[in-house]
């Protein structure tokens, strides 16, 4: 019976098709076991079934538990990464791990309403008013870094601050500030620098990081590369986060957004996306841009009738995968897009014109 199963796995994978899609490993149960997605399933799935010596431990275990497998194509890779990310949280498959674990979204939580104003990185939601909180963010080594940077150059990384009369040994190390001290003058300082830190995090000052650049160039003119590297490595982790919050302000941005990706010269795809939901979605043959810009023109109208164009939308750890894809696909040079105004119904007929032969053709300009 293995044989014969060997046999029939080997004629599937022969089929695959070269298309983009979703494949779903199963075990000798017909339990999936393993979602992905591919720009090439044939090339994709056949490489789990190929020995390499480049295998991670995690590829040979899922290996060893094939013993059978589904597809489902998708027109576009996006398409792909989008149908893997809801069908990982829906079915949870063992091997989908980094996904499927809640522990895996990390928010940064400021306690304004205390008198010394607590930092922190949590995997916990709670309702305070009193409570700012930053991300989700899916690494939280990533944010335990950064926010462990901006205490040490702010100078509030207090070992104990509730220690009274006596400095802490951050502070001798020159990363502490002397809160720990008590004085209202280091707790100001304290708070001060809290403040700074969120002006930093939701990007209405940057001089914080624009001093730790200075800083990074002014050590590599006097060939100090080792504090040069240290002042880069600070860079990278706090881009990390103000890039994470710069995915999270766009997608709950009131915004209607037309996406057009071409999948040969004789086709494209439209997609009208809000927040992390795509609900519109079609593919055209090409004809003369003046009859597609009728077609278009005619379905974007009507499908933004029959919603609901100025519905806030709140981002939450459910949505933070879907929003990255989203975002990093339109940053992409896979499609082009344009945002759709509120008011775009009652735009005269030139200027929808003009927009959607943008998508199509670009900026005749």
């Amino acid at each position: 019976m293995r044989t014969v199963g060997i046999i029939i796995l080997k004629e599937k994978l022969k089929s695959l098709p070269t298309s983009p899609g979703v494949y779903l490993m199963k075990d000798s149960h017909g339990i999936i076991i393993y979602v992905g997605k591919a720009k090439n399933l044939k090339r994709r799935v056949q490489s789990y079934f190929q020995n390499s010596k480049s295998h991670s431990q995690k590829i040979v275990k899922l290996k060893n538990n094939i013993k059978d497998f589904d597809y489902i194509l998708t027109d576009t890779e996006f398409e792909a990464l989008m149908l893997e990310c809801h069908l990982i949280k829906e079915i949870k498959p063992f091997f989908n791990r980094k996904m499927k674990n809640p522990q895996a979204y990390t928010y940064i939580v400021i306690k304004t309403g205390e008198l010394i104003q607590k930092i922190e990185v949590t995997n916990e939601l709670i309702l305070n008013k009193d409570y700012l909180y930053f991300g989700p963010f899916i690494n939280k080594y990533n944010v335990e870094k950064a926010i462990l940077i901006l205490k040490e150059y702010t100078k509030i990384l207090c070992s104990k601050p509730t220690k009274k009369n006596a400095h802490c040994l951050n502070y001798s190390l020159g990363l502490c500030n002397s809160i720990c001290q008590g004085h209202p003058k280091a707790v100001e300082q304290y708070n001060n620098s809290i403040k700074n830190i969120i002006a930093l995090l939701n990007g209405t000052d940057r001089s914080m990081l624009e001093d730790m650049k200075e800083k990074m160039l002014q050590a590599s003119e006097k060939f100090d590369f080792e504090t040069a590297s240290k002042y880069r490595d600070y860079i990278e982790s706090i881009n990390f986060i103000m890039n994470k919050e710069k995915v999270i302000e766009f997608t709950e941005a009131n915004k209607i957004i037309a996406v057009a990706e071409f999948l040969n010269d004789r086709s494209f795809k439209l997609f009208l996306i809000k927040g992390n939901i795509i609900f519109y979605n079609k593919k055209y043959s090409i004809t003369s841009i003046t009859e597609m810009n009728s077609f278009i023109e005619k379905d974007i109208l009507a499908c933004l009738k029959n919603m609901e164009s100025n519905e806030s939308f709140k981002i939450n750890k459910d949505d933070i995968d879907e929003a990255q894809i989203i975002y990093s696909y339109l940053k992409s040079s896979a499609c082009k897009h344009f945002i759709i105004p509120n008011n775009w119904c009652d735009q005269e007929n030139g200027d929808i014109d003009r927009e959607i032969k943008k998508l199509l053709i670009g900026d005749e300009n």
